[in-house]
């Protein structure tokens, strides 16, 4: 439905704590907030290489979560609108420059047969240091 708004322009910067790796920030691809349990996966593929989810971590509004916790995270909100934050760990250190981000998000809407979510990818530039 807002699949397009998925990927926020101009959010991918490096690690805060300097590791290899980046963040970058993402929206609900749903019209609603979500409790964090309802959100089945948020998987991110940085330049055709997928991030494996153990590899990153999904931080609303100050509160971080490993994507193995979030199932059972039921008394926490992601919000229509709201930018989330994904943060991630590479082999290498990103070079400054063009990446292609992609994130697809998979919902679990209780009056929905099937998943819902969406999918973006966008090219993001990260700055040098």
């Amino acid at each position: 439905m807002f699949d397009q708004y998925i990927v926020c322009e101009g959010s991918l910067r490096g690690r805060p704590d300097g590791r290899p790796g980046g963040v970058v920030e993402v929206r609900m691809p749903y019209y609603r907030g979500l409790r964090l349990s309802m959100v089945e996966a948020v998987d991110l593929t940085l330049d055709g290489r997928p991030v494996p989810p153990a590899r990153a971590t999904f931080t609303v509004h100050g509160a971080t979560y490993t994507f193995a916790e979030m199932p059972r995270v039921v008394d926490d909100r992601w919000e229509f609108g709201e930018r989330a934050t994904l943060t991630f760990e590479t082999d290498e250190p990103l070079r400054p420059g063009e990446h292609e981000v992609a994130v697809s998000v998979r919902l679990r809407l209780s009056y929905m047969p099937v998943p819902g979510g969406g999918r973006d990818a966008k090219y993001l530039m990260l700055r040098g240091s």
